[in-house]
């Protein structure tokens, strides 16, 4: 692809700004099987040389072993010919994002560091809870956007994640859980969150296309119940993504005024909080046993006061919201303008929320002291990066 149209529209402060987005070009020619579907599988078969009706079948058992079975080695498939798993293992490939750091918070939580084929970094994070597990996917290296409370959002956008790199990350979690193979009960991987580095709406066919093979009961199996994506509101992508994903929708709120909101998450100037909360009232599949999540980082003297919080039971009762609430304690970086706000005052402007009929209770924080708390996901991927350098200077 030439570089006038390798472009992707990405959203400044106001208007649209084209970003050169560099191709994901492997140096292995072999072709990556993970995220591609069932017949295109089929097809890249046909296409190396196998017989259309061998290919048919091979697929059928490709899908199973990597979506069911966890398995990365042709040599492991015991129903494929012994004398046709070298024949895949020189055309195909089957792999996982590369793991540059490991790390388990004092509370349980992991966050591992990892790298694409290309030689980029982004991160995920499980957070383990006694009646579920949560995996934070990234769906970005690096953010389009520039929230202003987000440690995340202070780094560049490089480029999208491919489909098989957002699959990767599910894989390669349970990979490290020890999940395979495959069943629905007794996982400790139980739900996911689009919720790591990037706008899942601005990658959104990638995102989109992942998410199937996640949801698929052939796949990896996890219910559409169990995901949820989370957009700083985008708002034209929102009824798309509740019609062709389905997926349960987290709106990073942040604010209930226009001047605090474009301050903080700077996308407000684009589409606005009432554009936003009537998007989030047109959701396709909204209702009370599916509610929208509005995610409220608790900014000191910025956003937190009882007004603010009548506020905003105001606004999900004018718009007929079927919502709920996270109130998300600020979690400090080096450089950060704002600080958390008080135990008292969150609880304070939780009781208000609560006593308007809304849920609204505050999150706790996970994986603070290894940067895997919400806003951080960027502190991993700078250490290495100074460590690199450090490493070459002493060279």
């Amino acid at each position: 692809m030439s570089a006038d149209t390798n472009l992707m529209a990405i959203p400044g402060p106001v208007d649209p700004v084209p970003v050169p987005r560099p191709a994901a070009v492997s140096a292995d020619p072999r072709v990556e099987l993970i995220g591609l579907k069932r017949e295109d599988i089929r097809a890249a078969l046909e296409s190396a040389g196998m017989d259309a009706r061998q290919a048919k079948l091979r697929s059928k058992q490709l899908w199973h072993w990597m979506y069911n079975r966890g398995v990365t080695d042709f040599s492991l498939m015991t129903d494929i010919a012994k004398a046709q798993q070298p024949w895949l293992a020189q055309r195909f490939r089957i792999s996982r994002p590369g793991v540059m750091e490991a790390q388990v918070s004092s509370d349980g939580t992991r966050k591992w560091l990892l790298q694409t084929h290309d030689g980029h970094d982004f991160e995920m994070v499980f957070i383990p809870d006694a009646d579920r597990g949560t995996l934070c996917v990234s769906s970005q290296v690096g953010c389009t956007l520039n929230c202003r409370f987000c440690h995340t959002g202070t780094m560049r956008l490089v480029r999208n994640l491919d489909i098989h790199e957002i699959v990767g990350q599910v894989m390669l979690a349970r990979d490290s859980l020890g999940e395979w193979p495959s069943q629905p009960e007794g996982r400790m991987l139980t739900n996911i969150v689009m919720m790591g580095m990037g706008e899942p709406l601005y990658n959104f066919d990638n995102v989109r296309d992942a998410l199937k093979i996640v949801m698929d009961g052939d796949g990896l199996g996890l219910s559409k119940r169990r995901i949820t994506l989370s957009t700083s509101g985008v708002v034209p992508m929102m009824e798309k993504c509740g019609e062709e994903i389905g997926v349960n929708l987290a709106v990073s709120l942040h604010a209930v005024t226009k001047e605090i909101r474009d301050e903080i998450v700077p996308l407000n100037r684009k589409y606005g909080i009432e554009g936003l909360l009537q998007a989030c009232a047109d959701y396709p599949g909204a209702n009370n046993a599916r509610r929208i999540t509005f995610e409220y980082v608790m900014l000191k003297d910025k956003n937190d006061s009882d007004e603010h919080a009548r506020e905003l039971v105001r606004l999900i009762r004018h718009y007929r919201l079927a919502a709920k609430v996270n109130l998300i304690p600020f979690n400090p970086w080096p450089g950060a303008e704002y600080e958390c706000s008080t135990p008292e005052r969150i609880r304070s402007f939780s009781n208000i929320v609560f006593e308007g009929g809304i849920s609204a209770p505050v999150r706790t924080p996970r994986g603070r002291d290894i940067d895997a708390a919400c806003g951080q996901l960027k502190t991993a991927a700078e250490k290495k990066r100074r460590a690199d350098l450090d490493r070459e200077a002493a060279a």
